[in-house]
C-alpha cells in the first residue's frame, strides 16, 4: 500500500515526465505528418500534454520495424531462458517506477492513484512477470506414430502482433497483450486509447531498458480510426488483439477480411447480470460485491455488474443494502489516496452516461440514488453513482452497454426466469450467482452465457485463469497460459525414419 499524501502526489505530477512522441525502432520520435492532439486531465478538463498523432505511414514504420526485428531473430529465436530474465527485469523496472506509471494513467484516465498505484501498477507487473516464468516451462509435443516416423508438433510465434487497447485500465490491458505475446517470440506495435496513451510510452522505455531488442515492442499513440484503422488493415501485420467496444471489434473482423485475413481475438462489451438469489449466503457481502461490481473505476469496467437481478422475495431488503454502501462511493480527485471513484475518462463519455441515465428515465425507472454530474466547480468530469429500481430487461439501460456508474435493478421469480433475464442480451462475458445451494451454483453456472462466472463472489480471479466472453462479447482469452495461444502457430513436422 503506498502511503503518499495528496500533497505528495500534486508535487510528484508536477515534475512528471511526460513522454509525448511515438516509440518505434527503440526511439521516440515524432509522427511524420507533424500533428499532436491534446491529452487531457479529466478530473481539470485542462490539457496536461500534445500527443504525437500517428497516422498510417507511422504504423508502417513500427510494422517494418517489428518484422525486421522478428526476422533477424533478435527476440524470436532467442533462448527461452534468456527471454524469461528480460521480462522478469521488465516487470522489476515496472514496479520500480511504479509511481510515475500510476500517476501517468490517473492523470490521463481520471482513475483514483489509489487504484492506478495499489491495484494496476502491481497487477500488471506481476503478469508481465508471470508471462515470463511460463517461457521456459512450455513444452512442444510428439504424437504418437509407428516405429518408421516421428511426427513433432512444435508452437512458433505468429509474427508481428498489433494489439490495440483500452483506455479503462492503460497499464492493465497492454500487459494482458504484451506478456504472452512477448513471451511467444513475438514483435509487438501498440495502438493505445487516445484518451491513455501516455504510460504505454513509458512502458516501451522500460522494456527498451530490460533489455527487450530495439523494434520488438512499438507504441504508435493517435486516433483509433486513423492508427487503429491502419493497424487493423495492414498486410504484414499477422495478429490483431483488441479490447473495447463491440462495434469498434466488428471493424476489426472487417479489416482482417479486407487485408490478409489476420487472425484477430476480441474482447469487447458487456452487460453483465450480478444474480442474487433468496439463499444468499450473506446479504452484506453480496451488497458490498454488487456496489463496487458496477462502481468500481467509475463503472468503465467492461465485465461491470450493471445488471442487478435479484429474486423478488429480499429485493427490498438487499437493495436497501446496495444503496447504503453505494452512497459511502462518492466521487473525488483522483491524486487523493481517500477517493473511491474518480472521474469519467472525457467529457463525451460523461455525456454518453447523463443521457442513459435521462433514456433509463423516460423509460419509466426509478432513479433511487445518484443520477447528476457532481464536482463541477473542479472542470472535470464526474457523475455519482446512480442506481435504478423498476428497470425491465428490455429497457435500453438494461441492454446497452453504458460504461459508467449506472446500475440497473431488475426482480424475478425463481432460478428459471434469473437465467432467461441473464441471458436475454447479446454480450456474454461475466456473470455472477449468489446462492447456498450447490446445485443452484451449478445449474446457474452451466445455464450462464458467459465467459466468466462467479459464484458468491464477484470479479475475483488472478493470472492463472482465462478472462473473455462469448457472443457478441468477443472470442479469444487474455490470461493464463491459454493467452499464449493467440500468439502462436502449430506446426507439424512429419519425419520418416528407415527401418
Amino acid at each position: 500500500m503506498n502511503l503518499m499524501s495528496t500533497t505528495n502526489w500534486r508535487e510528484l505530477a508536477a515534475s512528471l515526465k511526460i513522454r509525448s512522441k511515438l516509440f518505434i525502432n527503440g526511439q521516440l520520435v515524432d509522427a511524420q505528418s507533424g500533428k499532436t492532439f491534446a491529452a487531457i486531465n479529466p478530473a481539470t478538463g485542462k490539457p496536461i500534454a500534445n500527443v504525437a498523432a500517428g497516422d498510417v505511414a507511422d504504423v508502417d514504420a513500427a510494422v517494418a520495424s517489428a518484422r525486421k526485428a522478428f526476422n533477424s531473430g533478435s527476440w524470436s529465436r532467442r533462448a527461452p531462458s534468456d527471454r524469461k530474465k528480460v521480462l522478469l527485469r521488465f516487470s522489476e523496472l515496472m514496479l520500480a517506477h511504479g509511481d510515475e506509471i500510476a500517476l501517468l494513467d490517473t492523470l490521463s484516465m481520471g482513475k483514483t492513484i489509489g487504484d492506478s498505484r495499489n491495484i494496476e501498477v502491481p497487477v500488471s507487473a506481476n503478469c508481465i512477470a508471470w508471462y515470463g516464468e511460463a517461457i521456459d516451462k512450455i513444452y512442444d509435443e510428439v504424437a504418437p506414430t509407428g516405429s518408421d516416423a516421428l511426427a513433432l508438433i512444435t508452437r512458433e510465434p505468429i509474427g508481428v502482433v498489433g494489439a490495440v487497447v483500452p483506455w479503462n485500465f492503460p497499464t492493465l490491458m497492454t500487459c494482458w497483450k504484451l506478456g504472452p505475446a512477448l513471451a511467444a517470440g513475438n514483435s509487438v506495435v501498440l495502438k493505445p486509447a487516445e484518451q491513455s496513451p501516455l504510460s504505454a510510452l513509458l512502458l516501451a522505455e522500460l522494456a527498451l531498458e530490460a533489455g527487450i531488442p530495439e523494434g520488438v515492442f512499438n507504441v504508435v499513440t493517435g486516433f483509433g480510426e486513423i492508427a487503429g484503422r491502419a493497424l487493423g488493415l495492414h498486410r504484414d501485420v499477422d495478429a490483431v488483439t483488441f479490447t473495447g467496444s463491440t462495434e469498434v471489434g466488428k471493424l476489426f473482423l472487417g479489416y482482417a477480411a479486407k487485408s490478409n485475413m489476420k487472425r484477430v481475438s476480441l474482447e469487447c462489451g458487456g452487460k453483465s447480470p450480478h444474480i442474487v438469489m433468496a439463499d444468499c449466503p450473506n446479504l452484506d457481502e453480496a451488497a458490498i460485491a454488487a456496489a463496487y461490481g458496477v462502481f468500481f473505476n467509475q463503472g468503465e469496467v467492461c465485465n461491470a455488474g450493471s445488471r442487478l437481478i435479484i429474486d423478488e422475495a429480499i429485493k427490498d431488503e438487499f437493495l436497501a443494502k446496495v444503496i447504503e454502501i453505494s452512497k459511502t462511493l462518492k466521487p473525488g480527485d483522483p491524486l487523493d489516496p481517500e477517493s473511491k471513484l474518480g472521474a469519467i475518462v472525457s467529457e463525451s463519455q460523461m455525456n454518453r452516461v447523463l443521457e442513459y441515465i435521462d433514456i433509463g428515465r423516460k423509460e419509466g425507472a426509478q432513479v433511487v440514488l445518484g443520477g447528476e454530474r457532481v464536482r463541477t466547480e473542479s472542470g472535470g468530469y464526474f457523475v455519482e453513482p446512480t442506481i435504478f429500481d423498476g428497470v425491465k430487461n428490455s429497457m435500453r439501460i438494461a441492454q446497452e452497454e453504458i460504461f459508467g456508474p449506472a446500475l440497473a435493478t431488475i426482480t424475478f421469480k425463481g432460478a428459471d426466469e434469473a437465467l432467461q433475464i441473464a441471458n436475454d442480451t447479446i454480450y456474454g462475458l461475466g456473470a455472477a450467482v449468489w446462492t447456498s445451494n450447490i446445485d443452484t451454483a451449478m445449474s446457474m453456472s452451466r445455464g450462464l452465457k458467459a465467459g466468466v462466472v462467479w459464484v458468491n463472489c464477484f470479479d475475483e480471479g488472478n493470472i492463472t485463469v482465462p478472462f473473455g466472453g462469448v457472443k457478441q462479447s468477443g472470442f479469444g482469452r487474455d490470461k493464463s497460459l491459454h493467452a499464449i495461444e493467440k500468439y502462436t502457430d502449430l506446426k507439424t513436422t512429419w519425419i520418416k525414419l528407415r527401418k
